[in-house]
């Protein structure tokens, strides 16, 4: 195979620089011949970030193009190092290539775990959040004097715990239960795990720097992926006691409990593994 030897900076330069007459054009209310050949210098682009091709688009509706009529072509996320440690080496739905394994767990997420039955029987969670919300500004008011809060921070929580209780039955921010062992392991892997998610990795456009040993990033990767394994497994194994106890005889219908009669269906497919993948990607 050859090396190609475009130079990505003056490829990005070139689109920036017509994109810039483009809008210059439109401005200044120049031929509509010119401002066609404009358009035309603003078309797609084809780069390489390092070994990764990219290619930039000149419309929202060319992007949705490459996802509708082109779907299938652009469907692969690509092999990034957070896919491989925080997606179970590009196992789970958000970081699977294309194909059966990453259909099935479209399925259920949409059929299982997201239909709009299960939804629904959730809605009692989200009322119930967002009451605990009210309440808790309420209390802060209280004073009566102004006070600046944070509504990004606690619509962030909320979130956050409308999705554990879906998951797992528990909520981790708020009163009495913020300052538990759980919510703080549970705080810092979240913390780190948007952190590290958001990192740009030099080893991901220039996969040689791997020769040289790994790289801090990656430690720090690995290290988060056996504390979410090891936080994950642990609310697994807690479900599977209380399904295992005689005297619960309702079950709690969480989503975990759901992956877990569906792992009692097929053991060999539905394994811990993957009942860990789909819970990390829902939180």
């Amino acid at each position: 195979m050859g090396v190609t030897r475009k130079i990505p900076v003056c490829a990005y330069t070139q689109q920036s620089e017509a994109q810039t007459v483009l809008e210059k054009s439109q401005k200044t209310g120049i031929p509509e011949e010119a401002a066609e050949e404009n358009q035309n210098l603003a078309s797609t682009v084809f780069i390489r970030f390092g070994s990764r091709p990219v290619v930039l688009v000149p419309s929202p509706s060319a992007a949705e193009e490459c996802f509708t009529k082109n779907d299938i072509i652009f469907a692969n996320r690509p092999r990034l190092l957070a896919g491989k440690h925080l997606g179970n080496n590009y196992t789970t739905l958000l970081w699977a290539s294309y194909g059966d394994h990453w259909r099935n767990l479209r399925r259920i997420a949409s059929l299982e775990l997201l239909s709009s039955n299960r939804l629904q029987i959730f809605h009692g969670i989200r009322v119930d959040e967002v009451q605990l919300l009210c309440q808790r500004l309420f209390r802060g008011s209280e004073s009566g004097e102004y006070r600046i809060v944070d509504m990004k921070s606690m619509f962030f929580e909320l979130t956050l715990n409308v999705v554990m209780r879906m998951i797992a039955g528990k909520r981790y921010y708020g009163e009495n239960v913020s300052g538990s062992e759980d919510a703080r392991r549970f705080k810092a892997i979240v913390t780190e795990t948007l952190q590290l998610s958001a990192a740009t990795n030099l080893v991901d456009f220039l996969p040689f720097v791997k020769s040289a040993g790994l790289s801090k990033t990656e430690k720090r990767l690995l290290i988060l992926r056996a504390k979410r394994d090891k936080f994950t497994q642990e609310l697994i194994e807690e479900h599977r006691r209380l399904r295992c106890d005689s005297a619960s005889e309702q079950r709690s219908g969480n989503m975990i409990d759901v992956l877990l009669s569906l792992q009692e269906t097929e053991p060999e497919y539905y394994t811990d593994h993957i009942i860990r993948g789909m819970m990390q990607v829902i939180c």
